[in-house]
């Protein structure tokens, strides 16, 4: 029996991302995938990030039709069952029988053939149930952490979190957000650029949140001739907007800088100033120097902690973070997660924001930034930076404004973007994913 390239390619890049803990999205557009036709590049899409961002939820109905825990069966056997019921449950286009028959054959081929009667048996079972379920309106139901967590198919310990920190409501959102697919949005440097992906049949839209911000309608961008060259890249507005609060400087600091959208938010706002961008990974700093091509940047591949120079006037520290506020996209890190990594990365961000600090002349600014909706990530941070250096949280919100009055945020409620002085984005409240940025500076600046 023949597989479909899509069902494949679908089966080796879960596999990978359970047994090497690699990114989904970089699988996806990597160059071993870049030739498969669009249709098959969507379906594999759509399994892939289908799969990673249900997975409890498969695995509880596999569990309950198979009478055993799915965990204990091999992770081929796992891939290809959660391939499997994802496409009878999620996609009413596919036919039954070629989600059963092909999971099967992929069982056979990963020379698990002991388990291709009990993949047949178990997908059969369920494609002849006849329940109906609403989804997004077991989220809304759900009166519980628990309940949530199962219906919103995240773990129970990170939507207790959340219910502590942002109310039942809010995480009822988050969950409902993270499980569908989101919106591409891209920055456009000019109008010229527009033109061309319109030429290339990409469809666009307005940004929701900022005027610099276009959301893709239609269309593949990522092989439209201005990505290819470099000319646009897809970046959330949430993230454009974190590089808008930097504001202007003569001599900036991007620190932990790639993939680099925000270097080249401040290369384009300053272009008579020193840009100073480092990453600590060398293969991403090689990535950084390709996307920003312009004169005005250096890329250091290293250690921020380790630069010698100091005296910016601007420093942006996006720092390595969970990554929690970003599930839509990356659905894989809430099934890797531990509680413990959140305290772990604390030490990591509050080490690089104070080595960062020190790099600030008098009268400069700091901004740090995290995709995280974690409070240990993000104010607690702070609150320790602040405890130990004589800095001062600058009150986000006349900020936003400002950069209202200028055109650049189109968003009506710049003061629903905040929370106490830091900026603060939820998905499912945003258009965006959800960030989080805190501006410093010297507490004896007068201003």
């Amino acid at each position: 029996m023949s597989l479909s390239p899509a069902r494949s390619a679908a089966f080796q890049v879960l596999l990978r991302v359970d047994h090497d803990q690699a990114f989904a999205p970089e699988l996806l557009h990597s160059e071993r995938y870049a030739k498969l036709s669009p249709q098959d590049h969507g379906l594999l899409t759509e399994l892939v990030m289908g799969v990673l961002r249900w997975r409890s939820l498969l695995d509880n109905w596999l569990s309950d039709y198979s009478k055993r825990p799915i965990t204990s069966l091999d992770a081929e056997v796992q891939s290809a069952l959660r391939m499997g019921v994802y496409q009878l449950r999620f996609l009413d286009r596919i036919p039954a029988r070629a989600a059963i028959n092909e999971s099967v054959e992929l069982v056979k081929r990963a020379r698990k053939t002991s388990a291709a009667a009990f993949v047949n048996a178990v997908l059969r079972k369920i494609d002849a149930d006849p329940s109906e379920r609403n989804y997004w309106e077991a989220i809304e139901k759900a009166g519980t952490v628990s309940e949530l967590a199962g219906a919103g198919s995240h773990p129970e310990w990170l939507v207790e979190r959340w219910v502590k920190s942002f109310g039942l409501q809010d995480a009822k959102r988050i969950c409902a957000y993270d499980q569908h697919r989101p919106g591409v949005a891209v920055r456009l440097p000019d109008v010229s650029t527009e033109n061309e992906l319109r030429e290339c049949e990409v469809e666009l839209a307005p940004g929701l949140l900022l005027s610099s911000a276009r959301r893709v309608i239609s269309g593949d961008v990522t092989r439209a001739q201005p990505f290819l060259n470099g000319q646009v890249a897809i970046e959330d507005e949430g993230s454009q907007l974190v590089g808008l609060l930097v504001g202007f400087g003569k001599r900036i600091l991007d620190c932990c800088a790639a993939p680099g959208g925000k270097t080249r938010i401040l290369a384009q706002r300053n272009p008579q100033a020193e840009v100073v961008a480092v990453e600590l990974h060398p293969h991403r700093a090689e990535l950084l120097r390709r996307l920003v091509k312009e004169q005005h940047v250096q890329v250091i591949a290293g250690d921020v902690r380790a630069l010698s120079e100091t005296a910016f006037d601007r420093i942006l520290v996006d720092a390595p973070c969970s990554g929690t506020g970003t599930l839509a996209r990356n659905p894989e890190i809430k099934w890797r997660l531990r509680p413990s990594d959140v305290q772990d990365l604390q030490q990591r961000q509050l080490s690089i924001l104070q080595s960062a600090l020190a790099k600030l002349e008098h009268g400069g600014r700091l901004v740090y930034a995290t995709c995280s909706l974690e409070p240990e990530e993000n104010e607690e941070v702070i609150a320790r930076a602040l405890a130990q250096n004589s800095f001062r949280v600058v009150d986000v919100l006349p900020e936003l404004d400002w950069l209202r009055s200028r055109g650049e945020i189109t968003w009506a409620e710049p003061a629903s973007l905040v929370r106490g002085p830091y900026l603060r984005t939820l998905p499912g409240l945003h258009p965006c994913d959800g960030f989080f940025a805190a501006i410093l500076e010297h507490s004896t600046v007068n201003r």
